[in-house]
């Protein structure tokens, strides 16, 4: 498989003020004085590639470096350290070349609201070169393909929120670009516009277009992505296909438990031989056990001896969000 994007220890620093002053006063000292407290380490040695053709996410919670990675892969942030290579260029030294094949969507983007959506495409399309009959066909193809043609000749101020992110997608889309960008491109959509969005970017992907996403959103990471890589604090934490992260919580078995009178003691239960946590979640308990089997009789037991009626009983199947803060409280895997 050929890779469309390599990074290679990629990191970006930002100064505090009080760093700043010191190197600009030439500071001797500079690196004894300016504290660690002083550097914020945005993304720090991250490393990873995405194969042409598929659908990578980067995963985090916000404040994580997500946006930060996607802005130095555009070429928004220039890196502190490391390396970029898209479609087998080095992003520093070919960064014009390579920005008139990509597409960008960055989460705080927004179209010219004096335009109309139609204006909106045609200006890109002419600031990309692309020829002006092909840039009309292209926004009317992109506009009808987007459900917004509509509203062509609307100013973008008058879209809403879900149609606005549609025609920014078509604006990235018409230089016809090889890669995709796109920073939590579902994030504040009503459901009817994230599920549009969504199945907009699967039908893009089918073409072999390489999409890269952000998201803190499990859902969406999980129904998109071909792999996902976990970023926390500025470094890669995990990296994996959806299956395969599932697969590593395998051993997360628990059982989902209601009790007639709400309520049991976890002191004495936690005890139990293969018991191994105890979390109340509303009016049911889940309970970590070491074995589905020897649990749930375990629990079983400890109601009867109890006088304790069980209300309900479920297995519990882990979901890619248990995952995620899984590897976040661990620090990786």
């Amino acid at each position: 498989m050929t890779n469309a994007i390599e990074v290679d220890n990629l990191s970006k620093h930002f100064h505090t003020p009080k760093a700043k002053k010191l190197f600009l006063a030439k500071q001797k000292s500079f690196e004894q004085k300016a504290t660690k407290r002083d550097v914020i380490r945005a993304v720090d040695n991250v490393s990873f590639h995405v194969v042409k053709g598929e659908i990578f996410g980067l995963l985090g919670p916000n404040g994580a470096g997500k946006t930060t990675t996607i802005r130095m892969l555009t070429g928004v942030l220039k890196p502190t350290a490391g390396k970029i290579t898209i479609l087998g260029r080095d992003f520093l030294k070919n960064r014009i070349v390579i920005q008139q094949i990509i597409g960008n969507v960055p989460e705080m983007a927004n179209a010219y609201l004096d335009l109309s959506g139609f204006q909106n495409l045609e200006l890109i399309g002419e600031l990309y070169g692309v020829k002006k009959t092909e840039r009309i066909k292209q926004a009317e193809y992109l506009l009808k393909k987007f459900g917004i043609f509509e509203s062509r000749n609307l100013k973008a101020k008058k879209y809403s929120k879900g149609m606005r992110q549609r025609l920014l997608l078509c604006m990235a889309l018409m230089s016809n670009p090889k890669v995709l960008f796109l920073d939590e491109p579902t994030s504040g959509l009503d459901v009817q516009s994230s599920i549009i969005i969504k199945n907009l970017i699967r039908e893009y992907h089918k073409t072999g277009m390489t999409i890269v996403l952000t998201t803190h959103n499990m859902d969406v990471a999980n129904e998109l992505c071909d792999r996902i890589g976990i970023i926390n604090k500025g470094k890669l934490v995990g990296l994996d296909t959806p299956e395969n992260l599932l697969k590593l919580m395998q051993e997360y078995l628990a059982l989902d438990v209601s009790f007639e009178n709400n309520y049991i003691n976890e002191k004495e239960m936690i005890i139990l031989p293969y018991v191994k946590k105890i979390s109340k979640i509303g009016k049911k308990y889940r309970i970590i056990v070491s074995s589905l089997n020897d649990g749930l009789c375990d629990i079983v037991e400890y109601a009867k001896s109890n006088n304790l009626k069980i209300d309900k009983i479920n297995t519990y199947e882990p979901h890619l969000q248990d995952v995620f803060i899984q590897i976040i409280n661990v620090g990786g895997v």
